[in-house]
């Protein structure tokens, strides 16, 4: 872990976490929302391995936005200066070794935590946002010119729902997995724990006959999910104690799941050499040896 102070790059040891040891997850601070729809304008700078990241990656598939926005990947596993690109993964834009670098490009004095996704802007040469949320938004809203397989993942008679949905999964399954596994105290743990698997059983519970959280198609709701349910047997479950169930233990978050994968081009955005070396060797603090299980979660994505 790390952060930029004042625009300088200083190592720290420990997971933010309140008085109470509840982990406490920054604030994005890059929130523009006004982008154009040029295509080649815009790059997005990913972690294979982050699940923030990913829904971004899911979205740019699913609308068949390649074309139009080019990624950059950093390295799965942070070294001293964080996130670090490499001659196998390199930053496609700037040449730049570490993606604190870009942050720094962005604003000279920028004090925070240098996280993924960004969304670049080449003809600003700056950082037009980094929060996750707010660009899958744009990416099936500003960007729906340049989809070439455009869907509306908000619908206006469902947006009330997808919001809802939403705040509820954010809160207690995308970021509870992190709240479990970075707690400082036991309370904290069993806080969030108890938390993710209420959630959990109430998500499995309405998707009982049901293709889609909201509504008949595809939402936001479904991609913003995905990322954590597809981590969670391999990951979330061992490495941060997420262990009362497995994702195989809830028919219909599973059958999700698969659904989800097997849409055209989300294989494709599921990397678990990235996620596993990442989640198991950059938190050395929750796994002092560095050894990456074997996990089977090709046998439950039906791969095997």
């Amino acid at each position: 872990m790390g952060q930029l102070v004042r625009g300088v790059w200083t190592a720290d040891a420990d997971f933010p976490r309140d008085a109470d040891g509840r982990f406490d997850r920054a604030a994005s601070q890059f929130r523009d929302m006004h982008v154009e729809p040029v295509a080649g304008r815009y790059h997005l700078y990913v972690s294979l391995a982050c699940p923030w990241a990913h829904r971004t990656l899911v979205a740019r598939a699913l609308l068949g936005l390649e074309h139009a926005i080019d990624v950059s990947i950093v390295e799965p596993v942070w070294q001293d200066n964080g996130w670090q690109f490499s001659d196998r993964y390199p930053d496609r834009l700037h040449g730049a070794r570490y993606l604190w670098e870009l942050y720094v490009r962005a604003r000279a004095d920028f004090t925070g935590r240098v996280t993924v996704p960004v969304l670049w802007d080449r003809e600003r040469d700056t950082i037009v946002n980094n929060e996750s949320a707010e660009i899958l938004r744009l990416l099936h809203t500003a960007f729906a010119p340049l989809a070439r397989t455009p869907r509306d993942l908000v619908p206006e008679p469902h947006r009330a729902d997808i919001d809802a949905i939403n705040a509820r999964v954010y809160e207690a399954v995308n970021n509870g997995v992190y709240k479990c596994g970075f707690a400082g105290t036991q309370a904290a743990y069993d806080e969030a724990e108890a938390a993710l698997f209420a959630a959990l059983d109430e998500l499995d519970a309405t998707l009982a006959g049901r293709t889609w959280l909201v509504g008949d198609a595809l939402t936001e709701a479904d991609i913003r999910l995905f990322p954590t349910l597809v981590r969670f047997d391999a990951v979330y479950n061992i490495h941060f104690k997420c262990s009362r169930k497995r994702l195989v233990d809830y028919p219909n978050l599973l059958s999700h799941t698969v659904r989800m994968y097997r849409l055209p081009g989300v294989a494709d955005t599921v990397d678990f050499d990235h996620i596993k070396r990442h989640y198991y060797l950059c938190h050395r603090s929750l796994n002092p040896r560095g050894i990456i299980p074997v996990t089977g979660q090709g046998a439950y994505l039906r791969l095997a």
